[in-house]
């Protein structure tokens, strides 16, 4: 190999590193393609599956404290856990209560709390949340926009918040448990 080559191979394969260090992102920020781990709250519905102990497992319903109250557990805070958080929190409270040496417990989300479509679609409400919904599936589930919609932006008020966000219409917009959706009137 020339040194002339060998230079040009090792100037492409520094600015190679260069480039892919300029596209890294913080590594603690979830990629833009990763989905959205949902957060448990009030009227979420988990089944907890310990292990080998079936009246230890069951469904149960996050109250409006935010806490759960399992057999020997006690009651734990679920509000604001994730799935594998509240797996672990619920492993630590049954071993704490010595009744258990070493439980494996899972946890499946039966049902997060439902979504609100209001304004201009056919048939405003409360709907059941379902996974990978956006702004323009959520309003199809409403039964689609009336003639008077506007066909460009929505207000979202988020779960837990007091003040509502103006969105585009779009598939790229996430829609989470608990939200309030608002389609405007169009101006002429």
């Amino acid at each position: 190999m020339t040194a002339g080559r060998c230079l040009r191979v090792l100037a492409g394969f520094a600015l190679a590193l260069l480039t892919a260090g300029c596209l890294t992102s913080d590594p603690t920020s979830p990629a833009p393609s990763s989905p959205v781990e949902l957060r448990l709250a009030p009227g979420d519905k988990i089944r907890v599956n310990v292990f080998g102990e079936d009246k230890l497992s069951g469904d149960f319903q996050i109250n409006n404290d935010g806490d759960i109250s399992l057999p020997l557990a006690g009651t734990i805070k679920g509000a604001g856990l994730t799935k594998a958080e509240m797996e672990q929190q619920i492993a630590i409270s049954l071993k704490s209560s010595k009744y258990l040496r070493d439980p494996h417990v899972t946890v499946d989300v039966i049902s997060y709390r439902p979504f609100y479509v209001l304004g201009e679609v056919k048939n405003p409400g409360e709907f059941p949340y379902r996974s990978g919904l956006n702004v323009m599936s959520a309003i199809a589930i409403a039964g689609g926009a009336t003639y008077r919609a506007s066909t460009s932006t929505v207000t979202i008020q988020r779960f837990g918040e007091t003040k509502s966000t103006e969105a585009a219409q779009s598939t790229s917009v996430p829609i989470m448990p608990g939200d309030v959706v608002r389609v405007p009137e169009r101006y002429f």
